[in-house]
């Protein structure tokens, strides 16, 4: 179980998705650790089937509700719904099918750049795009974690500027 465990899974079971949250902002470079991994995923219909697939087999299951009551994961499920916190046998895996302040996955995926890990490479949100998400939620904590990805975001157009 591990966190580029779930990324490595999702690109090979060809999961349309673009990882945002706290996990996108380690991959900028973020100080913070983050326990799972959040992804905006493509609601089409082909994307929905391959998702819903591989969180059968990793056995999906809302986090933070009592084991054991009835849950059944499907594309029709993922699509009547704008989110998920999961537990999986690869850990935990939050699913957007939106994101605040950027958009649904046509969105996201526009303002993202890729990343390269350990032999493959996934789409991540770009520090702008990562930064409005955050705004957007509001969250205390995330009120905290646009100053460092500010910062993050300044070092990086300050090398770009040197080079």
């Amino acid at each position: 179980m591990s966190l580029l465990g779930i990324l490595r899974g999702l690109d090979a079971a060809r999961v349309r998705f673009v990882v945002i949250g706290g996990m996108a902002g380690q991959l900028h470079g973020s100080s913070r650790l983050t326990n799972d991994v959040d992804i905006c995923y493509d609601t089409a219909a082909d994307n929905l089937a391959a998702l819903a697939t591989l969180l059968q087999r990793w056995r999906a299951y809302p986090r933070d509700i009592e084991t054991g009551l009835p849950f059944i994961i499907d594309a029709h499920a993922l699509h009547n719904v704008e989110s998920l916190t999961l537990t999986t046998t690869e850990g935990n895996l939050d699913i957007f099918a939106r994101v605040a302040g950027v958009g649904r996955y046509r969105e996201a995926v526009a303002q993202s750049r890729p990343f390269d890990l350990d032999g493959f490479s996934v789409p991540t949100l770009t520090l702008d795009a990562l930064i409005a998400s955050k705004v957007a939620a509001g969250r205390p904590k995330d009120r905290d974690h646009v100053l460092e990805l500010q910062a993050l975001r300044d070092l990086a157009a300050q090398r770009d500027a040197e080079h």
